[in-house]
């Protein structure tokens, strides 16, 4: 199968706008319609228009889609797909219920079992960042000219950035190999963005989360030449497993 990559990202851009047009006008009403799934996670009225806006705009690609708010999708069908979209409509629903704007749009394209492109927009800041092999990183704020970024290699680890609702204690146990960094923390898939940013250099996650919870992350960052590696492995992380949870990793930048 033949794809325009660069096309393809410009169609998941103005998905991800959409949708965070649609979350922005539940963020700023007074009824989230806050409910719970069977384990335990939140789901608001944001979370499903957010997947009915990016469903419209990427139907028309032709490319399946396999999405944390839609249909679970058969192993055995899905294995198959040699390119899908990976969507999460609303990564950190728990901050968007804290109304502390650290959530985010997050939309990968999966070839075979690796991120070829991400997009990942938040809608409070209106930051919206975009990478692929072809044209490399980039971040627009607001209505300002897109601006690329640009892989710093062998910087020395100044910042870790770690989750605002997940910090185990193998997390605890790590960080003391890194007595005089900087520990930043922060909600969503915002924290791998502060690594494409080179505001922080590393990320270890020793919690679950779940392939579309990085996926889009992971494509941004391999087209800057960084990388999510499974802790204690240390290769890259693969998707369209038939167990969709990810394994513990560190993302890292070059």
């Amino acid at each position: 199968m033949n794809i325009n990559i660069e096309q393809l990202t410009q169609t998941a851009v103005m998905a991800a706008r959409a949708a965070g047009t649609s979350i922005m006008k539940v963020y700023q009403s007074s009824d989230f319609g806050l409910e719970y799934k069977a384990d335990d996670s939140p789901l608001t009225e944001a979370d499903k228009a957010a997947h009915e806006e990016i469903i419209q705009e990427l139907k028309h690609t032709g490319l399946p889609i396999l999405s944390e708010e839609g249909r679970k999708v058969p192993y055995e069908e899905r294995k198959r797909w040699e390119y899908f979209w990976l969507v999460d409509p609303l990564d950190g629903t728990k901050e968007f219920v804290k109304r502390n704007g650290e959530f985010t749009v997050n939309i990968a394209l999966i070839h075979k079992d690796k991120p070829i492109m991400g997009v990942l927009y938040a809608p409070v800041l209106d930051w919206m960042y975009w990478g692929n092999s072809n044209e490399g990183t980039w971040k627009q704020e607001g209505q300002q000219a897109p601006y690329q970024l640009k892989a710093k290699n062998g910087t020395a680890i100044k910042a870790i950035v770690v989750s605002l609702s997940h910090q185990s204690e193998t997390t605890k146990k790590f960080m003391k190999d890194y007595p005089n960094v900087d520990i930043i923390s922060m909600g969503s898939s915002l924290k791998f963005m502060l690594l494409a940013e080179d505001k922080a250099q590393l990320y270890p996650r020793f919690a679950p989360t779940m392939e579309w919870d990085t996926a889009a992350a992971h494509g941004i960052l391999l087209s800057l030449g960084a990388d999510i590696l499974k802790f204690p492995e240390n290769k890259s992380l693969v998707y369209n497993k038939e167990n969709l949870l990810n394994p513990f990793f560190i993302a890292k930048t070059p």
